[in-house]
């Protein structure tokens, strides 16, 4: 029979995904408490510097990566990251200091009544924040070790019955040369990609404009084209910029304002003729809540890694499938495309710049412009340690 408590995490976090059934047919699950917990920390440098109206230049990023073990020695894995390493060293003391204590000889499978305990531990110094990027590597390793308990992987773990999913390269591009710009798009296409995301938001609208013309001029019409301003506008100049940049038929625009802006979203919705997404600067279901009932989005963007999360996520996705609104992602593309899997009201993947490529033993697959989900237990990452070990920063095991 299973458990009270196992129902309500089903009910309360993939209720129309397909996973209820699922779930109840498996039947009861043995007791594996976890007996062993690792957080490293890595500062992993790009391979090429990154540029955004943000961030500036990007030339690494923090890796905070979490292990889990059961006591059959099943072992699940999890990470997030943070742009140039900017708090990585909080999100792992975080790990190491408040949660691994959470977490030592507790039931892995129940992973929503580990979420809820976490957030209410942190909630006075988190509800947000850094530490729901701390919580989020906790939650993906969680989940990550229930695909393996459960021979799964965890697009079928959460309900899925296809693992393509269409997905789009994301540049991180916006001081690019014009030259470089239109290089790097056909560098995507030979990769097999059919939709491809650039940056704007430079001084002066009219060099994105020219950027825009110069991407669509070379895509041709029809081709998903979406462009991405990372809250470098205030409203006015989002407005501007929806003006200037609606003869070109972008798919969405991305991160026209800071993401607290709920009236400037709704005034956008209003008088916006270009699709709207965003989301990945917020780090919990409430402030989702909070633009989709009182703002505008046309495509939220929920970033696992740095919302606390797989089960938000899914919370995230839910509640946009109850306002018939399509979910996209942003960065960890290894473990998103399971996610959108996952759902029945999935849009675009993003394959992120952030990638671990360098260190993943298996990419994602490409194919005809859709990504495709492994279909081996779990969320299917294996880092390559070995080549991680020189760029880590900080460590920490405990044995129960």
């Amino acid at each position: 029979m299973v458990g009270v408590a196992q129902v309500a995490f089903v009910v309360g976090s993939a209720v129309s995904f397909g996973g209820i059934a699922a779930f109840l047919s498996r039947g009861e699950i043995n007791f594996m408490p976890i007996v062993e917990i690792h957080a490293d920390q890595y500062r992993v440098p790009l391979e090429t510097v990154l540029t955004d109206s943000t961030h500036g230049e990007m030339s690494d990023f923090g890796l905070i990566v979490v292990h889990l073990v059961d006591e059959s020695g099943r072992v699940g894995l999890g990470y997030t990251y943070t742009p140039n390493a900017i708090g990585a060293s909080a999100v792992w003391k975080i790990i190491e200091s408040d949660l691994a204590p959470l977490l030592q000889h507790v039931d892995p499978d129940a992973i929503d009544a580990i979420w809820e305990k976490m957030w209410w531990h942190l909630h006075f110094v988190g509800r947000g924040g850094m530490a729901s990027f701390a919580m989020a590597a906790v939650d993906i390793a969680l989940w990550d070790l229930r695909g393996h308990r459960e021979s799964l992987a965890l697009w079928r773990l959460l309900g899925g019955r296809d693992p393509e999913v269409p997905a789009y390269a994301g540049g991180i591009d916006l001081y690019l040369p014009t030259e470089s710009l239109l290089s790097q798009a056909k560098d995507f296409l030979g990769q097999g990609f059919r939709a491809i995301k650039m940056k704007v938001g430079r001084q002066q609208i009219l060099e994105d404009v020219k950027r825009v013309q110069a991407m669509r001029n070379l895509l041709g019409p029809n081709f998903p084209l979406m462009a991405d301003a990372n809250m470098g506008w205030s409203i006015d100049q989002a407005i501007k910029a929806v003006d200037a940049l609606s003869q070109f038929d972008l798919y969405w625009l991305e991160e026209p304002l800071i993401p607290e802006d709920l009236e400037g979203h709704e005034r956008l919705g209003r008088e916006s003729s270009i699709p709207i997404a965003t989301g990945e600067n917020l780090h919990s279901v409430h402030e989702f809540e909070h633009l989709i009932n009182y703002g505008h989005v046309d495509f939220p963007e929920p970033d696992a890694a740095t919302l606390g999360g797989i089960t938000p996520w899914m919370r995230v996705a839910e509640l946009a499938q109850s306002k018939g609104l399509p979910v996209t992602s942003h960065g960890i593309h290894d473990v998103h495309v399971h996610l959108l899997a996952g759902i029945s009201n999935a849009s675009y993947l993003e394959v992120h710049g952030f990638g671990l490529e360098r260190f993943i033993e298996q990419r994602i697959e490409l194919k005809d412009g859709k990504a495709i989900a492994p279909d081996t237990p779990g969320h299917g990452v294996k880092l390559d340690l070995v080549k991680l070990k020189g760029y880590r920063e900080a460590t920490y095991s405990s044995t129960n």
